[in-house]
């Protein structure tokens, strides 16, 4: 059974308050492990946003300005297959 609106805002208003209460203690974290898990959070969510950037930076800049064209080869040097000195007598 899902809970009453009223249980929800309590637990929120709660919740809202301790962490105002953390903030204005200046104490953020319990303990050591606390830090680490935020870094960790924090070096993941920055490489997730890098590589986005670098994603679009790719789409939208290198694309259609900066590729060089691939010049067409003759049939005639193009090589037909290659030997295998294995199948020789």
């Amino acid at each position: 059974m899902a809970p009453s609106p009223e249980d929800l805002r309590q637990e929120l208003e709660a919740t809202a308050q301790e962490v105002l209460g953390r903030l204005r203690s200046r104490q953020l974290f319990q303990s050591e492990w606390d830090t680490a898990a935020f870094v960790v959070f924090l070096t993941f969510v920055g490489t997730v946003l890098l590589l986005l950037l670098l994603a679009v930076l790719r789409c939208c800049c290198c694309c259609c300005c900066d590729s060089p064209r691939p010049q067409k080869v003759s049939p005639e040097r193009r090589l037909k297959g290659a030997d295998n000195l294995a199948l020789e007598p």
